[in-house]
C-alpha cells in the first residue's frame, strides 16, 4: 500500500509537470505568433492608465444618460425575452431528449445533437449569419441570444432530469401512473427550481451578451458605446460602460435573492 507521504508527492510531482508542459506550450505559442512577452506585459498599466484619463466620465457625458438608459433597457428586455422564450422550448425539448423521460433512442440522440450544434457556434458567428438574412434590427439580436440559450438550456435541463427526476420518474410508471401525469404531476414540480435558477443565471449571460450582439447588429447599449466611441466620445462611452456595469450587478443581486428564496 503506498504511504501517505509518497502519494502526495506523486501528485505534487504530476501537477508540476503539468504546469510546465503549459509552460512550454504558452512559450512555444508566444515564439510562433512572434509575441513579446516583455512589451505585452509592461504596456498592461499604461493601457489601464490610458482608460482611466479618457473612459472617465464627465460633467458634459451625464446629458447622454437618458440616451443611454433607454437603449439599455432595451437591451435588457431584449435579453429577458430571449431567455423565456427560450426556456420554454428548451424545457419541451429537453423532456424529450432526456434518457429519464425521453420517448425513444433515436428522438434523445436527435435533440442531444441539435444541442450541441446550436451550443457549438459563437454568438458572434449567429449574428453575423442572421446579420445577412435579418439586416441590423432587435430581431436579429433575439434571434442570436434565442438560439444559442436553446442550445445550453437544453443541456442544462437535461441533465437536471436525469439527476433530480430519475427516481421519481421510475417510482409513479412503477405505480401505473401515465407518461403526462408523472411529467406534469412529479417531474417538473420536482425540477422547477433548478430550472429557474437556469432561466435566471441565463438572464445575466444574456445581457452581457447583448452589448456585443448590440454592436454587431447596430441595436441596443452595444450599438450607442460603438457610436461614442467610434467618434471619439470616450467619456460618454465611459458613462454607457459605468451604467451596463451598475445594471450587470444590480441584476445579479436581485438573481442571488431569488435562488436563496427558491433553492
Amino acid at each position: 500500500m503506498q504511504s501517505p507521504t509518497n502519494f502526495l508527492k506523486r501528485k505534487g510531482w504530476h501537477q508540476t509537470a503539468i504546469i510546465a508542459i503549459i509552460g512550454v506550450i504558452y512559450i512555444f505559442a508566444s515564439w510562433l505568433l512572434s509575441f513579446d512577452n516583455l512589451a505585452g506585459f509592461t504596456a498592461i498599466p499604461r493601457a489601464f492608465a490610458w482608460l482611466g484619463v479618457n473612459f472617465k466620465p464627465t460633467a458634459s457625458s451625464t446629458e447622454f444618460l437618458p440616451k443611454i438608459w433607454q437603449k439599455l433597457l432595451q437591451t435588457v428586455l431584449l435579453a429577458i425575452a430571449s431567455t423565456v422564450v427560450a426556456s420554454a422550448i428548451s424545457i419541451f425539448v429537453a423532456l424529450l431528449g432526456s434518457k429519464v423521460t425521453g420517448i425513444n433512442g433515436t428522438v434523445q440522440t436527435i435533440v442531444r445533437g441539435i444541442a450541441s450544434f446550436l451550443r457549438n457556434i459563437p454568438l458572434v458567428a449567429w449574428s453575423m449569419i442572421l446579420l445577412f438574412s435579418f439586416k441590423q434590427s432587435d430581431f436579429t439580436g433575439f434571434l442570436a441570444l434565442l438560439l444559442l440559450s436553446i442550445g445550453y438550456l437544453i443541456r442544462a435541463f437535461m441533465e437536471i432530469i436525469e439527476d433530480e427526476a430519475s427516481e421519481t420518474m421510475l417510482a409513479l410508471k412503477a405505480t401505473g401512473a401515465s407518461y403526462f401525469q408523472v411529467i406534469f404531476q412529479a417531474v417538473l414540480p420536482q425540477i422547477l427550481p433548478s430550472i429557474l435558477s437556469w432561466i435566471l443565471y441565463m438572464i445575466e449571460n444574456n445581457v452581457r451578451d447583448a452589448t456585443l450582439v448590440g454592436i454587431l447588429t447596430g441595436t441596443g447599449i452595444g450599438f450607442i458605446f460603438d457610436v461614442y466611441f467610434k467618434s471619439f466620445r470616450y467619456d460618454a462611452a465611459g458613462m454607457t460602460v459605468l451604467a451596463i456595469i451598475i445594471v450587470v450587478i444590480a441584476l445579479e443581486t436581485i438573481s442571488n435573492q431569488i435562488r436563496r428564496v427558491i433553492l
